[in-house]
């Protein structure tokens, strides 16, 4: 696993499916959802399937072996 990107965001926290595109780990809602809802997303190291999940500032998520940490922008 390769050391988290910092993803900054204005708000105390995103949308598991936001973040995804924000981060550049998909290229659009259609991407987001099928990798959420196939299981391959982990935040904090625990999978969520939930597109509209909201990720905390701190949290890492990992789209297979790319990861990124959500950060205050």
């Amino acid at each position: 696993m390769n050391s988290p990107v910092d993803v900054p965001i204005r708000d105390e926290a995103i949308k598991l499916g936001q973040l995804l595109k924000l981060a550049n780990l998909v290229e659009d809602g259609a991407e987001a959802r099928i990798v959420i809802t196939e299981g391959l997303v982990t935040v904090d190291g625990e999978v969520d399937t939930r597109r509209s999940a909201q990720v905390p500032v701190g949290a890492v998520v990992c789209l297979e072996d790319e990861c990124v940490r959500v950060t205050q922008r």
